[in-house]
């Protein structure tokens, strides 16, 4: 079997081009195995026959740029060259054949979206497999002067004599002048935060109509419960406990379905690479790592697979430190907690309001980092960046479509298990051991409450929304039911304020986002940081809510 490593994909996504050569490969029944890489470190050591080096068109000197270091490993490499169409479109035009021959490389050109040049691919690849090793290339006798500046020397001084560029730079595409705007620094965020605010109105808007029928729905559903039941402590799990715990968070699914829409939207359509393009230039210059912000973006997802994405960062203290940044993102969990208090709360300025906690959160995420960057663990160079933009695109229905099922399923399968089983606990901590759901105060949810009230009270919550704050430990959804069942699905008559509900959702927002959050934590960079992360983000959400009432009673 051919083991060809296939290095240069962007790591930002699957590779559709190494999909497309094993299946042509299985097809053709050729004995070939294709494997991703991102790193030329994990190509050494001979254990592939051949490394097949994705270039792209559009940035030839950054691509090829990785080409000695894998040629200096003595490893047999052909080049793919794709995104061609995107750099005759600009006017320029690249020699081919003479890059082949001044380079040393056997060279193709690959196009999956246009199903060009595949099966030759395949060829060159199989036949260079078959070839010994050749030492001849001008790489090795660079070797004991070879460093950065000679690599990029030796790239620039091949493309000046193969890549023709454009007469005149005004030729440019519509497309990339659209790009020069979005990740420019003074019309790009003014642009990204307009967005955002269109999203999150749209979420609220549109969302309001079908959240307001399965709201009418479930009471509809209680009303006819209590009329066909008796009362006792089953039909009090069932109607206070199940139906009032787990509708409330049921209500949120169409802004959830809403809202991961418009998202989709912009990750599949490449906008979602210009958010983090345009944000790598500010983190560069507080001296965080270029390549965090794609996990911190997946963050706003769900943590887990977010901390997880932080593996392709090859530095291990930029690894670990954008693993910590992960939790100040408000993943999705979070959402229906906020949507309820700024539905109950803020009205009249829900999409602010919703922009306001995601500002916050990345504000001191990045503000965390500063100071972590400043500690000995953590200080040190980096000059690491995002710099692929991929190509605009059309998003895909049906792609959509698979990425808002993936989020739904996700919210249906927490609704059937952790928010099923925490209203249950909640409603009998409530119940017993009075077994009286008007007595309160005796119960063991009040004691569990009462116990914490003291520590929570300068905050401005009562015991009630302490217990609530405890109950999301497990998943953050896990509030609002507790709410639902605490206060009979009426937060505005609890007590609660408009300054009270932020102090609430700054706690909600700051304070570690959920117990698989700091497994999967614990296990990608050590029970230490995990911790760390427990600690540090409930002392921080503590003193963030106490600023905001204390200063907010001023007033």
């Amino acid at each position: 079997m051919i083991k060809i490593a296939v290095i240069g994909l962007p790591q930002s996504g699957k590779s559709s081009l190494c999909q497309a050569l094993q299946a042509l490969a299985d097809k053709d029944h050729r004995d070939m195995h294709f494997v991703e890489v991102f790193d030329s470190d994990q190509v050494h050591g001979h254990i592939y026959d051949v490394v097949l080096q994705v270039v792209d068109a559009t940035r030839l000197e950054e691509s090829l740029l990785l080409t000695p270091h894998i040629i200096d490993e003595e490893q047999k490499i052909v080049l793919a060259i794709g995104r061609y169409d995107l750099l005759l479109q600009t006017d320029h035009s690249l020699n081919i054949p003479l890059l082949e021959q001044l380079i040393g490389v056997p060279t193709c050109r690959v196009s999956v979206r246009k199903n060009y040049g595949l099966p030759n691919c395949l060829s060159i690849v199989e036949e260079v497999a078959a070839r010994p090793v050749s030492l001849a290339h001008p790489i090795y006798h660079l070797r004991d002067q070879a460093d950065e500046d000679t690599y990029r020397a030796y790239v620039h001084g091949v493309l000046t004599q193969t890549l023709t560029h454009a007469k005149d730079d005004k030729h440019r595409t519509r497309l990339e002048q659209i790009d020069r705007v979005l990740t420019n620094p003074w019309f790009g965020f003014p642009i990204m935060f307009a967005i955002l605010y269109f999203v999150f109105w749209c979420t609220f808007t549109l969302g309001a109509y079908p959240q307001d029928w399965i709201a009418a729905g479930v009471e509809w559903l209680c009303d006819t419960c209590h009329a066909h039941t008796e009362a006792n402590w089953f039909s009090g799990l069932l109607i206070d406990g199940v139906l009032q715990g787990v509708g409330a968070v049921l209500a949120f699914l169409p802004n959830i379905i809403i809202l991961f829409f418009f998202i989709s939207l912009m990750e599949d359509s490449g906008y979602m690479a210009r958010e983090a393009y345009l944000m790598d230039t500010i983190m560069h210059r507080v001296g965080l790592h270029g390549r965090s912000f794609i996990p911190m973006l997946m963050g706003f997802g769900c943590n887990v697979p977010a901390i997880m994405a932080a593996r392709d960062i090859k530095n291990p203290k930029d690894r670990v430190l954008t693993m910590l940044m992960v939790p100040f993102m408000s993943c999705s969990a979070r959402l229906p907690v906020y949507m309820l208090f700024v539905d109950t709360f803020f009205a009249r300025h829900k999409a602010l309001v919703m922009i306001s906690l995601y500002t916050i959160g990345i504000s001191l995420s990045i503000l965390f980092a500063i100071i972590m960057k400043r500690t000995r663990w953590f200080k040190q160079d980096n000059d690491d960046s995002v710099n692929e933009l991929p190509e605009f695109r059309m998003p895909k229905a049906k792609a959509t479509a698979a990425h808002i099922w993936e989020r739904v399923a996700d919210y249906l399968q927490k609704i059937c298990t952790v928010i099923l089983w925490a209203s249950i606990i909640i409603w009998a901590l409530e119940y017993f051991p009075t077994q009286d759901i008007n007595d309160l105060k005796h119960s063991y949810l009040a004691m569990i409450g009462q116990a914490v009230a003291p520590i929570m009270e300068p905050l401005g919550f009562d015991w009630k929304m302490s217990v609530c704050l405890l109950t999301g430990l497990p998943a953050k959804e896990a509030i609002v039911s507790t709410l639902a069942i605490l206060y009979g699905g009426d937060i505005s008559a609890a007590g609660f304020t408009p300054l009270t509900a932020f102090s609430f959702m700054i706690f909600v927002l700051l304070y570690f986002p959920c117990v698989a959050t700091i497994a999967t934590l614990r296990r990608e960079a050590g029970k230490v940081w995990a911790w760390f992360t427990v600690f540090h983000s409930l002392a921080l959400a503590w003193l963030m809510a106490f600023a905001i009432y204390q200063i907010g009673m001023l007033f």
